[in-house]
């Protein structure tokens, strides 16, 4: 009960189903999640370790910059199921199919350099 609680309280704030879905895209870092949602960077941080923390998520490190990228295997069923629904939930949605456009032109920026 505590897995699946833990997974469905990660996914439960908006921001949080936008981080994942920006991160089917492949590894992003702070800012570029950042400017894609429009948040500070504390919010998107608290966000990303919450992700993290529910086995979603996981990050890298380069010097000073963060990288997440969805986990490659899920640590539960729970996860895993969530993640491979959400890969074909929301396509529909208007506001995340306008976000998921622009990311090609947020990561041709290079935001971390200018940081």
């Amino acid at each position: 009960m505590k897995e699946l609680t833990k997974v469905m309280k990660a996914l439960r704030e908006p921001n949080r189903v936008k981080i994942v879905k920006i991160l089917q895209h492949g590894e992003f870092c702070v800012c570029e999640i950042r400017e894609a949602l429009g948040v500070s960077q504390p919010t998107v941080s608290k966000h990303l370790g919450i992700l993290e923390t529910a086995g979603l998520v996981e990050c890298r490190k380069v010097g000073y910059w963060a990288y997440y990228r969805l986990v490659d295997t899920p640590p539960t069923a729970y996860a895993a199921s969530l993640l491979g629904n959400l890969r074909h939930w929301l396509d529909d949605d208007t506001e995340l199919a306008e976000m998921v456009a622009r990311l090609p032109a947020i990561r041709s920026r290079n935001l971390c350099k200018k940081e």
